[in-house]
């Protein structure tokens, strides 16, 4: 059971996107530095068809992107329900998740995800928008993951 403890509306996790960004307890990875270790522990409500139908009806045409911002204790629920929200909205609505596993989870559907960021945060390479990172960002196109890191590069 995926469990979250807060949600935003966000502008710089996928770009290009307006992300309804929902941050998943339970994170197993325990990267150095990291910058939200209260989802280390395992904590907050319990995330579901429900929640996230409700949010959909909620913020309706006001995001276009969904994103599971870690979840990598539970990787095939975080796949499932990425499939349920491309479902909604006559699958008008992106999804995307932030893993920080360097690979992708054996058993996991890329056509349920539209973006996917790989790697544990490395305090010395920093994140994302660092040329130095280990993280990479791609979007699927096609079935294929396409790297996109350096559209976090200014």
């Amino acid at each position: 059971m995926l469990r979250y403890v807060n949600f935003d509306i966000v502008f710089q996790e996928i770009p290009g996107e307006v992300t309804l960004a929902v941050n998943l307890s339970n994170c197993p990875n325990r990267c150095k530095g990291c910058h939200s270790p209260h989802l280390q522990g395992d904590a907050g409500e319990t995330l579901d068809e429900k929640t996230l139908f409700a949010w959909l009806e909620t913020y309706g045409n006001a995001i276009t992107c969904v994103c599971f911002m870690g979840g990598d204790a539970e990787p095939r629920e975080v796949c499932r329900l990425a499939g349920f929200v491309r479902r909604q909205k006559d699958g008008n609505i992106k999804t995307g998740w932030y893993s920080g596993k360097a690979a992708m989870p054996a058993g996991i559907s890329l056509s349920d995800f539209d973006y996917i960021k790989l790697g544990a945060y490395i305090e010395d390479l920093g994140g994302l928008n660092a040329p130095t990172t280990n993280q990479r960002f791609y979007r699927i196109e096609k079935g294929e993951m396409i790297d996109k890191t350096n559209s976090f590069h200014k």
